[in-house]
């Protein structure tokens, strides 16, 4: 079993510019399990570099704030409770256009590894 609080957890700025924090992942736990969990913030005003995961499928669960998500040639506001599908492939990018800080949980399947992450020029 293992606990972790997201309000011990240690952030650096990520490559697509979000500040990120590694909640659960089976690299760094030695957890066998087929998925990764972190949590990030953007600030009011910021947003996310275009970026794709090649084979990961990942998740966004909207924990507060609106922004509007980007996925491929869609685009849409997002909420605190909302939960987003990003298909494997699929540029992204997400942008905080709330008053508020942007916090949401990114759930990545299979877990989130460097070599599969590519930022897309504009």
């Amino acid at each position: 079993m293992t606990r972790r609080n997201i309000r011990d957890c240690e952030y650096f700025r990520a490559a697509d510019g979000s500040l990120l924090c590694e909640l659960l992942h089976p690299d760094n736990e030695g957890l066998d399990m087929g998925f990764s969990l972190a949590h990030a913030i953007l600030r009011r005003g910021e947003a996310s570099e275009p970026h794709r995961l090649r084979e990961s499928v990942e998740v966004y669960y909207i924990m507060e704030g609106e922004a509007t998500m980007h996925i491929d040639d869609e685009s849409f506001t997002v909420r605190e409770g909302d939960a987003i599908h990003i298909p494997a492939g699929a540029i992204q990018y997400i942008e905080n256009t709330g008053e508020s800080e942007l916090s949401f949980l990114c759930i990545v399947s299979p877990p989130w590894h460097r070599d599969d992450e590519e930022l897309i020029k504009k």
